[in-house]
């Protein structure tokens, strides 16, 4: 939930306002999947997927975005890449069998990919 958390901040921005750039990690706007059988956290869920974002506002206080996924994690599928790719035109990078990028269920404790990524970011190009 921190990327839409930081995607609907940067969408409540002034519009002369604009970041760096954004490291997006395992983010989704169109999908989840493997939700616990509770019904509170699909409907917690299912609030993140329904309330309306405009993803074009996000867009517009943005410089620059990497969008970091893996190849089998089990909540937030590949598609979700394309929100990403298409409309806030972020750089895509796909890890391979890093799961949700989580240390206790994932072993993933560090992600140099992450860092790479706001080196980039750093840059000026």
């Amino acid at each position: 939930m921190g990327c839409q958390t930081i995607a609907r901040y940067l969408a409540t921005l002034p519009e002369s306002v604009q970041v760096g750039g954004v490291v997006f990690i395992a983010g989704f706007f169109k999908s989840l999947t493997n939700l616990e059988d509770d019904e509170e956290v699909r409907e917690i869920a299912n609030e993140w997927l329904t309330t309306p974002l405009n993803l074009a506002d996000v867009f517009s206080h943005l410089r620059k975005s990497v969008a970091i996924f893996s190849d089998n994690d089990p909540f937030v599928p590949l598609e979700n890449q394309d929100a990403y790719r298409d409309q806030l035109h972020s750089k895509i990078v796909v890890e391979h069998h890093m799961g949700h990028f989580s240390g206790s269920r994932d072993k993933v404790f560090e992600l140099p990919v992450a860092l790479e990524a706001i080196v980039s970011l750093a840059q000026k190009k």
